[in-house]
């Protein structure tokens, strides 16, 4: 099988440069050895061994640690390997308002990017029975958040990002839904909001839709109060009509969601890391890894190009360990964060260069062969990483919120082949969750511009904007991965199979997502990219098509005068945010 391309492309270097190398390193394979020793250590005596093994894997970039342990592993800085995390709950009263935004700042220090429900807080106009002063709502306290993180990046800190979700519920759910309509707010945030069956039933048959506070302790539970009501069908209109307008907010159907949840019987998700990959509890973090399939494509551009599933299978075993390892390793900010990670021990292993794979392979993006191939891949992915897992239990124990008969009776491990559920009930796991897509667009870029995620390829080529470390923006001229391999065999031209994501119809978008989703038991994040000129009724019909196909989340990126457009340059004076394209949450 060909290696990928040499390190040699001028933005591979310099997203090296200036993210992941450590003082002193060379070249990148440096980089590869301090990361694959320091993971390692968790090995004990073995350490040697594994530290060769975790080396191969990484060599060649195929396979893709997340940004924080490529940049902090092994560096004896006092940083965190973890992406992102979700906050704690924050309870409706100011003294834990504060602490709630002290632990965030701690956590952005080290480097994690930060999620928060902000349901839990009374809607503006409230009066508070203590101290009879009157509530200014949660949107309000998120702008503290927001000046926080614009604190942070001024510190110098490594940039985080945050999100915040807000239920379909929630009396200030239109403001929540609004709030980015002004350019100028709230820019170092994410915005989804929480979307239930309940609602979208209620959207189908033109319902009313109660607004109401305080928020139910489970979604059975009825010690709640109407504030008001609104047409369900209106307050639909307006979230799409914001995003729409602004690119946000996303939305996350968080029934579908906790339907899945291998621990669906003590914990109810309510919220995301920033890019919606991993739904997590109160404290939780993700721990993140994405296989390049570009490397694992044999005589690609040929009419034997393959995808080796065999070794596909074995990398992602070894990258289950790798990940698991970085639970004991990494450092935490906060004592809450290690005893979650420590109690569930979750893991995010996914792909990214898919649609390079494709390419490379001779299948169009919008194809059901590509769909098929796609979701044989992470089928593959995932039964590898559960096995390897639960050869994890057997030799290190499975994670001590284990419990059998609920874990297997949730519905994502419903659908596990029998093998597996036989070997989970009898040995147990080691990782209450093993899988998502991450967005992956730093370390794609690393990896010689390979496709970021699941996503189209978004230009074959292309003027890329990113960060140098002085805070200024440089322009890097970009080639597509699979249209360098083309070139460098000497071909002219483009591949056949080269579609740039504009040419894609965005229904392909979800049916990709779709087709992999069964097999990703955290979730996917995927942006569908649309036309400044796309339709409105077009694109309110991708939503609705997104909770009707079970996705967990959907994000729908259309150009537009608060954002812009993705890889545009930006004014001098442009403020470095949270989560942009060049988000370090990846």
């Amino acid at each position: 099988m060909k290696p990928p391309a040499p390190f040699d492309m001028n933005i591979s270097h310099h997203v090296w440069q200036t993210k992941y190398r450590a003082e002193g390193e060379a070249d990148v394979h440096a980089s590869w050895r301090r990361v694959a020793r320091a993971i390692a250590a968790a090995e004990g005596e073995k350490h040697a061994r594994w530290a060769e093994g975790f080396y191969g894997l990484l060599e060649n970039f195929r396979f893709l640690p997340g940004g924080r342990i490529l940049a902090g592993a092994g560096t004896g800085q006092r940083v965190t390997l973890f992406n992102c995390f979700v906050m704690g709950e924050i309870s409706d009263d100011l003294v834990h308002i504060f602490e709630a935004l002290k632990e965030g700042a701690l956590t952005m220090q080290q480097g994690g990017g930060i999620g928060y429900d902000f349901s839990t807080l009374r809607p503006a106009g409230t009066v508070a029975a203590a101290t009879g002063s009157i509530a200014s709502g949660p949107v309000s306290f998120m702008h503290i958040w927001d000046a926080m993180c614009a604190t942070m990046l001024s510190t110098g800190a490594r940039r985080g990002a945050m999100m915040a979700t807000l239920r379909c519920d929630h009396p200030d759910i239109e403001t929540f839904v609004d709030a980015k309509r002004d350019p100028a707010v709230l820019r170092h945030f994410n915005l989804s909001v929480q979307i239930s069956d309940a609602f979208m039933a209620a959207v189908a048959h033109d319902r009313d839709w109660p607004l109401v506070f305080p928020v139910p302790a489970s979604p059975s539970a009825d010690e709640t109060r109407a504030v008001r009501t609104v047409k369900a069908r209106e307050l639909w209109q307006r979230i799409l009509h914001a995003a729409y307008d602004t690119a946000e907010p996303g939305v996350l159907f968080v029934d579908t969601i906790n339907r899945e949840n291998n621990l669906h019987d003590r914990e109810r998700l309510t919220a995301t890391n920033p890019c919606g990959e991993i739904p997590l509890p109160p404290y939780g973090a993700c721990d993140l890894g994405s296989l390049n399939l570009t490397t694992f494509v044999g005589s690609p551009f040929t009419a034997d190009a393959r995808l080796d599933l065999d070794a596909l299978a074995d990398s992602a075993t070894l990258a289950v360990r790798f990940l698991d390892d970085v639970v004991a390793v990494s450092r935490y900010p906060l004592p809450a964060q290690a005893e979650q990670a420590r109690l569930t021990r979750r893991i995010g292993l996914g792909i990214t260069g898919l649609a390079d794979a494709l390419v490379m392979l001779g299948l169009d993006y919008d194809s059901e062969a590509a769909r098929a191939l796609a979701a044989q891949a992470m089928q593959t992915v995932r039964d590898a990483a559960y096995r390897a897992s639960v050869a994890l239990a057997r030799e290190k124990g499975a994670f001590p919120g284990f419990a059998r008969q609920p874990f297997l009776a949730s519905g994502f491990a419903a659908r596990l082949p029998a093998d597996i559920r036989d070997a989970i009930a009898t040995h147990g796991i080691r990782n209450s969750h093993l899988l998502a897509i991450a967005p992956a667009g730093t370390i794609s870029l690393l990896a010689n511009n390979c496709s970021s995620g699941i996503e189209p390829i978004f230009a074959a080529e292309a003027e890329r904007r990113v960060l140098g470390m002085d805070g200024r923006y440089f322009t890097h001229r970009v080639v597509d991965h699979a249209l360098q391999r083309w070139r460098q065999a000497g071909r002219s031209g483009t591949p056949p199979a080269l579609v740039e994501a504009r040419q894609i119809d965005p229904l392909a978008h979800l049916y990709m997502q779709a087709a992999l989703q069964p097999f990703v038991d955290n979730a996917i994040s995927k942006t569908i990219n649309v036309a400044a000129d796309y339709p409105f009724e077009r694109f309110a019909e991708l939503y609705r098509q997104a909770h009707a196909l079970g996705l967990k989340g959907c994000t729908v990126f259309r150009p537009n005068p608060v954002t812009g457009a993705i890889l545009s340059e930006p004014p001098a004076s442009e403020r470095v945010q949270c989560c942009g394209i060049e988000r370090e949450g990846d």
